[in-house]
């Protein structure tokens, strides 16, 4: 990012993994975004090993302060369609309106939308294409399976009066970090950051909002990519709809081409055929599965798959304190 004013954040770890690229072996580190990007870098010098160009971004920013000019995208990019009113939607007409019509109060002319003090849409938004749980790599085949996700969000900046006043966070003292860092005590503006919703807590964009697929490293190509979960822990009536859904916790690919993933917001564990995205087995969780999976060799020779699931605050997910191991079968 150049002057980063939407929280994104380089949030994942990095992977560091040895790619063939035009018949040579190359070092490389291999980093996911919050705005869909996959860089692919050489680990030696940091000279990209597939393209990154720089694309011109909307003007201007808030008075006293200023946007970059130009952003850098990369040639894996998972950044999603530009919105347009048509893409908004609801449960029912009433709330489908409502989107509509604050779609035409906010500001938005694309990706990097600077926030303003009418309001702004930021999409994706700073829950991220990706987030810290990151993605898998396979080093042997070269390819990375990852967990795209989309949600829109608000950004809207309001005028502080003073350095003590709370502007954003009006039910209380803020309880925690985040609610506190909106505030920005001491700063011109605090931050309102919330999810573009409809009335009823529905996402004001048409799903799918969540995908699984995978990227070949050594050319950028997108293999394939294929809708991530089910509404069924998320919808009113509890309908296993398979429309995709955002995922918050990293995948893990194992060297038998099983790539597994607990992270999705309708509580569930998955496995993925990673060479062509079928979905080989699931099971229900008893709470969120917002961690990255683990996989282990034990002592009765079996591979087994460890899960925890504690839920997360941000995803309204179900909370708990279950570790759960799953085994293969004794042959």
């Amino acid at each position: 990012m150049h002057h980063d004013l939407w929280d994104y954040d380089v949030p994942a770890q990095p992977t560091l993994v040895d790619l063939t690229i035009a018949g040579r072996r190359v070092p490389a580190l291999v980093q996911p975004t919050k705005q869909g990007e996959v860089f692919v870098l050489d680990r030696r010098d940091g000279h990209p090993l597939l393209p990154v160009t720089e694309r011109p971004a909307p003007q201007p920013a808030v008075r006293d302060d200023h946007a970059a000019p130009t952003q850098p995208k990369s040639a894996i990019s998972f950044e999603p369609p530009r919105l347009a009113e048509r893409d908004l939607w609801g449960t029912t007409m009433l709330d489908q309106l409502a989107c509509r019509i604050a779609f035409r109060r906010l500001r938005y002319e694309g990706r990097f939308t600077p926030p303003s003090t009418q309001g702004t849409i930021v999409y994706p938004g700073n829950f991220g294409v990706f987030n810290w749980g990151g993605i898998a790599v396979d080093p042997v085949r070269q390819i990375a399976f990852t967990t795209p996700t989309y949600l829109a969000f608000e950004a809207k900046l309001v005028p502080r009066h003073d350095d003590t006043t709370q502007m954003v966070q009006t039910d209380g003292p803020p309880k925690g970090s985040l609610p506190a860092l909106n505030e920005n005590f001491g700063a011109p503006y605090a931050a309102l950051l919330q999810p573009f919703l409809s009335p009823l807590g529905i996402p004001c964009h048409a799903p799918p909002w969540g995908y699984v697929a995978s990227i070949d490293l050594t050319t950028g190509h997108v293999a394939w990519q294929h809708l991530n979960g089910t509404v069924r822990e998320l919808a009113p009536v509890p309908l296993p709809l398979r429309m995709g859904v955002p995922n918050l916790g990293g995948p893990i690919v194992t060297a038998g081409g099983v790539a597994f993933l607990s992270g999705t917001l309708d509580d569930e564990v998955r496995a993925y055929d990673v060479t062509d995205g079928r979905e080989l087995w699931h099971r229900d969780l008893p709470a969120g599965g917002q961690a990255t999976p683990m996989t282990y060799r034990g002592s009765d020779g079996r591979q087994y798959l460890l899960v925890v699931a504690g839920g997360h605050g941000s995803t309204h997910t179900k909370p708990g304190d279950y570790v759960i191991a799953y085994a293969l079968p004794r042959r």
